[in-house]
């Protein structure tokens, strides 16, 4: 294993760390669980982002890169990933709204820094998922077809996070900062069914690899548990637009 998937791994075990005290807190405490206030952000980013830093950094292992390339990006992952939970987590216990929040200068320049770290994520994301489809024949089928799909998923989950900070942003910016914090998460539901496509995906194609099916039977039998993640993104998806 390299120096820089020790630290990956490392940082997002910190990372879902982070995620389980927040809940713990949240739970003694009694405090709400919706609500721009609520440790339950910091809770969801702390376990989200660890577990997608340590399934990308897994993932980037098959990827075809060179071992400098994949060092700048898993590095770059790991510390945007570490400080968008940061930042998330210190304005909560500040008790000041993370998102949407330009009330005074400090809160304008941690929206700002979220949404570079934001942006930051999205292009490593495409990066991985360019050269996942540049080039993945080293990889037997059925894993191939799994990363593929799941790097997908999570380039999906990105755009939609993507629309919810717009929406939000233009509502603080047209004077209605609390309908965006009220509605600006209108597409989290979509947004965490496609996080973590990039798990899934990839665990099913492990375990078709167990079992004592043909490469071919295992390819099909991924490809039918990808067509039933992708039904259940839609339904999700259709089932937010209804109630929008």
């Amino acid at each position: 294993m390299k120096t820089i998937e020790r630290a990956a791994y490392s940082v997002g075990g910190l990372l879902i760390l982070s995620g389980v005290i927040h809940g713990v807190v949240l739970l003694i405490s009694g405090g709400a669980w919706e609500g721009p206030l609520s440790l339950r952000k910091p809770t969801t980013f702390g376990l989200s982002f660890g577990l997608t830093l340590i399934n990308v950094t897994f993932i980037a292992s098959f990827v075809p890169l060179k071992d400098r390339t994949r060092t700048w990006l898993l590095g770059v992952f790991a510390a945007a990933s570490a400080l968008e939970t940061l930042l998330v987590s210190l304005q909560a216990w500040r008790g000041v709204p993370s998102h949407f929040n330009v009330e005074t200068s400090f809160d304008a320049a941690v929206a700002q820094v979220l949404a570079v770290g934001g942006f930051t994520i999205v292009g490593i994301i495409v990066a991985l998922t360019s050269a996942a489809f540049r080039d993945g024949t080293g990889l037997r089928p059925p894993l191939r077809l799994a990363i593929r799909a799941g790097l997908l998923a999570l380039v999906a989950a990105q755009i939609a996070g993507g629309v919810m900070i717009g929406t939000g942003m233009q509502l603080v910016f047209g004077g209605e900062p609390q309908r965006a914090y009220a509605t600006g998460g209108w597409l989290k539901p979509a947004h965490a069914a496609l996080m973590h496509g990039i798990l899934v995906l990839p665990l099913l194609a492990w375990l078709a690899s167990r079992t004592d099916w043909e490469e071919r039977t295992q390819t099909r039998g991924v490809s039918i548990g990808i067509a039933v993640y992708a039904l259940i993104v839609a339904a999700t998806i259709v089932s937010v637009l209804r109630t929008a």
